[in-house]
């Protein structure tokens, strides 16, 4: 299992619902940092959770997927006591 990052722009049709659900599929363990970014914790690569999530999108939407590969630094403010939670479980057991 492998930490990605999930960030996307939805721009003329708006269909929230069936991104979430998109992003909540794709992995074994999620979370919603911030209102366009999502960490997923899961098997697929890039390439196969991009290609999941553009079902769910439109042909004007944005998406951006990135494997956190490294122990990366991170440093946040002003999340919710959960997501802190989340965050600093998974980043410190994440398998990289």
């Amino acid at each position: 299992m492998a930490l990605y990052m999930i960030c996307y722009d939805l721009n003329k049709q708006k269909n929230y619902p069936a991104l979430y659900e998109a992003i909540k599929n794709v992995g074994t363990d999620w979370c919603r940092v911030v209102d366009s970014t999502w960490f997923v914790i899961t098997h697929h690569g890039s390439v196969a959770i991009r290609d999941h999530l553009r079902r769910a999108a439109d042909s004007d939407d944005s998406l951006f997927v990135v494997h956190i590969t490294t122990p990366a630094p991170a440093a946040w403010i002003g999340l919710s006591d959960e997501v802190n939670t989340w965050l600093k479980s998974r980043l410190e057991r994440i398998n990289y």
